[in-house]
């Protein structure tokens, strides 16, 4: 799949997900075979406000690559400039959050907002891309509308035609409206409706993805270029190497083992120091465990466990108790839907 000048030889990407794809998630998504990945959405006003955490965000790693930047915001003149500071930093790829349903980020004119407003989104994709378009991809991240109305539809149709038109390379499109949330079903129709409409133009589709066999059901079902996973891959690196896997017609692997649970989680566990140092490590591992201990035979006890984590020992101490790999430990089992543990057995 090819974004802009950005060739990915599978077409399966990490979503940025706000509170979650730092440095240490891409790092680990890398390693299990993601050939792409964004950072967290990041505030216009962030980056361009001297200090900590402009300082955190502009820092790319040198191993970071591919990595895409998302931006969000309200206004246009805000915009450009923190693109333009995003791509001198590194980054390889700008994308534009017209997405996001949160309550306070719509209730600030932010995010899911803007498709309520087309006029002021496509004077943000072109600034953005003026911007930086002439050196660097630029893509949009939508949902299907706000809500279900007719003019909500026209509203997105004439945001993803006009971004088209001034030159982005690829739309993200979730299958949700902004008023659903995360609520009932994506509506995987609507994703074959918008890629039948632009044709060539390159569309990742995006929304209850949480396996390896839904991505390719999502691409095979709807048309779409590719997908974007967002909640299905916190705590569960290895479905980028599922799909890899299903992309070249080779059977499914077997769900990670409890050895290999351990594995994915101490390298997290590392970056995440070396990111953040120990102390402030251990606190953020606690919501990561959290979703790690969905592959576990004992999932609620291991979610409890991480949960009462607070320090560097407590983290090691629930690694040495839940993830021995010579105990006598229940069959793994590979968890479906929307990050449940379906199994015979399964202490939930």
């Amino acid at each position: 799949m090819r974004i802009g000048s950005l060739q990915l030889d599978v077409p399966f990407v990490q979503a940025a997900l706000s509170g979650y794809s730092d440095l240490p998630m891409r790092r680990v998504a890398r390693a299990c075979g993601a050939p792409f990945a964004l950072n967290e959405v990041m505030l216009d006003k962030l980056v361009l406000t001297k200090g900590k955490k402009s300082r955190e965000i502009l820092d790319v790693a040198a191993d970071d690559h591919p990595v895409g930047g998302q931006l969000m915001g309200a206004k246009a003149e805000e915009f450009a400039p923190a693109a333009d500071a995003m791509a001198k930093a590194g980054y390889d790829l700008i994308d534009i959050n017209f997405g996001c349903p949160v309550k306070k980020v719509v209730g600030r004119c932010r995010g899911g907002f803007l498709l309520s407003e087309p006029d002021t989104a496509l004077d943000i994709v072109r600034r953005v891309y003026d911007a930086v378009g002439s050196t660097h991809p630029v893509t949009v991240k939508m949902r299907r509308g706000m809500d279900d109305t007719p003019q909500s539809e026209a509203d997105f149709f004439r945001i993803l035609d006009g971004a088209f038109e001034i030159g982005v390379a690829a739309v993200t499109v979730h299958g949700r409206t902004v008023r659903q949330r995360y609520v009932g079903p994506s509506q995987w129709p609507f994703l074959a409706k918008v890629k039948r409409h632009v044709g060539t133009g390159v569309i990742l589709g995006s929304g209850d993805l949480f396996s390896a066999e839904a991505c390719m059901r999502m691409i095979e079902q709807t048309g779409v270029d590719g997908v974007t996973i967002a909640r299905g891959c916190i705590g569960n690196p290895w479905i980028f190497q599922e799909c890899r896997a299903l992309w070249a017609g080779e059977p499914l692997p077997p769900p990670p083992s409890i050895a290999q649970q351990r594995d994915g989680i101490e390298q997290h566990c590392a970056h995440s120091v070396d990111t953040y140092g120990a102390e402030r490590a251990s606190r953020i591992m606690r919501k990561f465990g959290i979703k790690y201990a969905e592959h576990h035979p004992h999932a609620r006890q291991v979610r409890d466990a991480f949960i009462a984590v607070k320090t560097d020992d407590d983290l090691r101490g629930v690694l040495d108790k839940w993830y021995d790999p010579s105990a006598d430990w229940p069959p793994v089992v590979r968890r479906e839907g929307h990050g449940d543990l379906i199994a015979a057995g399964a202490t939930l």
